[in-house]
């Protein structure tokens, strides 16, 4: 997938596209459906089938105090997108300029002026534009238009809002549902109080750059890639209240992990299911007894 930033240095070859917009924050199931119909309906006229999305959530524009914590950072939705089959990700920076473009001025100038979009997707439920005027009943009066349904698990609408609801609950299992993988957050390697090593299990310490969205506080089994490769893990979120600490950190204990130092590397945690609460241990011994428990129905 070609992936451009900005439309400045865009100068498309091909003569037509079809064309779907959105946030695709965390890339789930419902946004899954309308990347696929975008790229259905782009080989039916053979041309290239290009998603054009956003750097930033809009409402950190629009609504700064409103700002829902993102599912996914740009780069994993960019390679969620990928998976998704489409052929070219277009990705403008979300400024104040732009959350003032007229839904006409989005339509001619970006969509049909650039990239030279003959056909758009968009969710029943989606409007582009200043005030949100692009609907798609007012979009299909302008050009080809196809509308994708809501896409229902369980009776509900699939949405980000709905996968948020579920991962801060906790209930991680359910977040994978809707998002068709696990859920995962991306971060890097920093180094912690070490008590893990001192207790005999030495945990990666994550260090995220985004207003990025946690699960409940509380241990996970899971997993976590690394620059050598994936390892099951057992995964904690939340505060060292043992050692009277506060601050919410994310660490998880990699089974059968080498031991290579990876301070700095990028890594991704992968929660799979919700193992227990956190709990305020009287002293190491007893966080140690614990941590082995955990550990073996991590690996179990």
């Amino acid at each position: 997938m070609l992936v451009h930033f900005g439309i400045e240095n865009i100068h498309p070859e091909w003569k037509s596209s079809t064309v779907v917009v959105g946030t695709f924050d965390g890339v789930h199931l419902g946004h899954r459906a309308l990347i696929s119909k975008t790229t259905d309906e782009a080989k039916k006229r053979e041309q290239p089938a290009v998603i054009v999305t956003f750097d930033r959530h809009p409402a950190t524009i629009l609504a700064p105090d409103k700002v829902p914590p993102q599912i996914g950072t740009l780069e994993q939705n960019v390679i969620n997108m990928r998976q998704a089959g489409a052929s070219v990700c277009v990705i403008l920076p979300f400024n104040k300029a732009l959350s003032e473009v007229s839904a006409q001025g989005f339509l001619d100038t970006i969509l049909i002026g650039c990239l030279r979009a003959n056909q758009i997707v968009m969710g029943d439920d989606f409007a582009f534009g200043h005030n949100r005027q692009g609907t798609p009943e007012w979009l299909a009066e302008r050009i080809e238009t196809v509308v994708v349904p809501k896409i229902l698990l369980d009776g509900k609408r699939i949405s980000s809002s709905l996968v948020r609801q579920s991962v801060q609950r906790g209930e991680v299992e359910l977040g994978a549902r809707y998002l068709g993988r696990p859920f995962s957050i991306a971060g890097v390697v920093v180094t912690g109080h070490k008590r893990g090593r001192e207790l005999g299990f030495p945990t990666v310490n994550l260090a995220r750059s985004t207003n990025g969205l946690l699960p409940k506080e509380g241990v996970y089994a899971g997993s976590c890639r690394t620059p050598i490769g994936t390892f099951r893990a057992a995964i904690s979120v939340g505060r060292s209240e043992t050692f009277g600490e506060n601050p919410v950190t994310t660490e998880a204990y990699l089974l059968d992990y080498p031991g290579d130092e990876i301070y700095g590397a990028p890594v991704e945690l992968s929660f799979e299911t919700f193992v227990r609460e956190q709990i305020k241990f009287n002293c190491g011994e007893d966080l140690k007894h614990q941590m082995k428990a955990d550990v073996a129905r991590v690996g179990g």
